[in-house]
């Protein structure tokens, strides 16, 4: 407990020394409000799709430019400092003992084995928390704010992420419980049953997430009368999404970046978006924005993703499963873990699935940008407004590079580049203009 406190006390000093070490940048990103044309994409004879894609990649100035890929491209060294911090974690938790201490904690609690499995997650979720703070402090609060990216004082980003730690709490207690169920009852299958749990569980937070975690977070308000709610409702009729709630909430308190979400629960659609894509944005560009989201809602993409996302779940648990056994044959008997039922095993566990899935990061990725790029297609058609796609494109591209090379986007990229977002809906807005002049 004495070498635990230690640990605390450095990580907290750690986290306020960022807090307080902290100052405003200067770094100017956004591009300006409303639509902005550029006169080689207005519609013309003999339009000219690369012609007209270049010209909408100018609208961010070379600075501009210059910042969007330090940012990304720093992302790319994060993911695997990240890993590395939380494999460290992991194996301080283990190394340590604390693993095994929290575990007999657990067990001195509750006798019964759900319950006490429940007690050690919660334990080993805040402990894991507690040691990740300050990675996740310059990652998510330095880091955000280095790059004008996030509104945030440091007291506010914190509450937050102790709202996160409440819900993870809440639900990875039981998550935890459930797979160590399957362990326990279904011998050298218990990897088949866990992904069989990892689908479900996927899929409940896909849904659940916008509508009762979200508003843990923001406020959620509906839209007022006017033009932006009539098309909007009017999208939504002609692609038979039954819906009368459309409500904005106040990410500007959190970030500069603009989002919106279509989701629906027993029956209950709910169409939102943030404030600042409503103050920084045109109505093209909310159009092209919801049609997208909508999409996503259309195509039925929250249940696809679960089961692609699955598929590459068991091919990681099936690593797990062999590596865990392999691991305890070793190290079981001097770290004082009793078998893979046991869950002081559990770091071990998760560094073994965080060092496969690291390796599948690059499928997972193509999976979503795969997705992202069927929603691009359908907002499209859907809302048929290329260039509020084209110009919403470019102000995501103010933090995401905007031209990667096919390696670097195979590895790293989960939604389309900004180039490729540009150049389809210029594509679209070419054959449209043919397709109409044919008429």
């Amino acid at each position: 407990m004495k070498s635990f406190l230690i640990v605390f006390g450095a990580l907290a000093f750690a986290c306020i020394c960022i807090g307080s070490a902290f100052g405003e940048g200067s770094i100017v990103r956004d591009l300006p409000p409303g639509l902005q044309v550029p006169d080689a994409a207005k519609p013309q004879p003999g339009f000219d799709v690369e012609r007209a894609t270049e010209a909408w990649l100018a609208l961010l100035s070379p600075e501009q430019r210059q910042l969007s890929d330090a940012y990304f491209e720093g992302r790319h060294w994060l993911e695997f400092w990240e890993l590395v911090y939380g494999v460290g974690v992991l194996a301080l938790l283990l190394f340590a003992g604390w693993s095994t201490r929290m575990r007999n904690v657990a067990e001195r609690l509750s006798r019964r084995r759900f319950p006490s499995v429940m007690i050690y997650a919660a334990l080993f979720l805040v402990a894991n928390f507690i040691l990740s703070l300050p990675f996740l402090a310059y990652a998510r609060f330095w880091r955000e704010h280095e790059y004008s990216l996030s509104n945030l004082s440091f007291p506010g980003w914190l509450r937050e992420q102790l709202i996160g730690l409440a819900v993870t709490l809440v639900i990875g207690s039981v998550v935890l419980a459930l797979l160590y169920a399957a362990i326990r009852r279904t011998g050298a299958r218990w990897w088949v049953w866990a992904t069989a749990l990892a689908f479900v569980v996927t899929l409940f937070l896909v849904l659940i997430e916008p509508v009762f975690v979200a508003p843990l977070f923001n406020d959620y308000k509906p839209l007022p009368e006017g033009p932006t709610r009539d098309a909007l409702f009017a999208l939504a009729r002609a692609n038979e999404i039954p819906t009368d709630h459309v409500a904005w909430f106040d990410a500007s308190k959190q970030t500069t970046r603009v989002s919106a979400n279509v989701s629906g629960l027993l029956g209950v659609t709910r169409i939102s978006l943030n404030d600042n894509l409503l103050d920084k944005t045109s109505l093209p560009e909310i159009k092209a924005v919801l049609g997208h989201e909508m999409g996503h809602y259309v195509l039925n993409h929250g249940f696809l993703f679960a089961v692609y996302l699955t598929l590459l779940y068991a091919v990681a648990l099936g690593v797990v499963h062999v590596g865990l056994d392999r691991a305890l044959a070793r190290w079981g008997a001097r770290l004082a873990l009793r078998d893979r039922a046991d869950p002081a095993a559990l770091p071990l566990l998760l560094a073994i699935f965080l060092l496969a899935w690291f390796v599948l990061t690059p499928l997972v990725n193509t999976v979503v940008r795969t997705v992202e790029a069927e929603a691009d297609a359908f907002g499209l058609n859907a809302a048929r407004e290329p260039e509020g796609f084209a110009m919403a494109s470019m102000r995501l591209s103010t933090y995401r590079k905007l031209r990667p090379g096919a390696l670097e986007e195979f590895l790293f990229y989960d939604h389309p580049s900004g180039y490729d977002r540009v150049r389809r809906a210029m594509l679209w807005r070419k054959e449209n203009l043919s397709a109409a002049a044919a008429r």
